[in-house]
C-alpha cells in the first residue's frame, strides 16, 4: 500500500478510505492502535498473520500486548459510499476530529491526525532517510 491522502472524519466518526486503499485492504480490514498516536490499518489476511505472531510470543510479553490492542481493535467494513466508522476509543486514542491522513505503509495503512502527520513529516528529513537506505543496503 502506497500513498497519502487528506480526508475529514464526519460528526458520527465515519471516515471515507481512498479507493485505491480500499482495493488493497479487501471488502473487511481491520484497525487497531499504532504506534506514534496513529491507527493500523490491515488487510483480514494481514490481521490473521498479526494475530498469529502475537500467540506465538511467551505468554508474559503477549497478554500485556493483547490487553492493549486487541479490546479496542475493530473489524470495518466500508458503507456504499466507501466510508468506515471508527470506534470512539480509537478515535480518542489517534486524537482524530475532523482533518484525517491516510497513509500506505506498505502491508498496513495509517490514520493519522493530520497535525500530528505533519509535524511527524517534518521531523524526518534526507539523513533519517539516508540513514535508513543505509540499514537496508542501497
Amino acid at each position: 500500500m502506497t500513498g497519502e491522502y487528506s480526508h475529514t472524519i464526519d460528526a458520527k466518526g465515519r471516515l471515507f478510505m481512498p479507493a485505491k486503499l480500499r482495493e488493497e485492504l479487501g471488502e473487511a480490514f481491520f484497525i487497531c492502535k499504532g504506534l506514534g498516536g496513529c491507527l493500523f490499518v490491515y488487510s483480514s489476511q494481514n490481521w490473521a498473520d498479526f494475530e498469529s505472531k502475537v500467540s506465538a510470543m511467551p505468554i508474559t510479553k503477549a497478554i500485556p500486548f493483547q490487553r492493549n490492542i486487541f479490546p479496542t481493535a475493530g473489524k470495518c467494513e466500508p458503507d456504499a459510499q466507501g466510508r468506515i466508522l471508527i470506534p470512539q476509543k480509537l478515535r480518542e486514542y489517534a486524537k482524530l476530529d475532523k482533518a484525517v491522513t491516510v497513509v500506505g505503509l506498505g502491508n498496513h495503512a495509517e490514520i493519522w491526525n493530520t497535525s500530528a502527520w505533519e509535524e511527524l513529516t517534518k521531523q524526518q528529513n534526507e539523513e533519517t532517510l539516508a540513514a535508513h537506505m543505509d540499514e537496508l543496503g542501497f
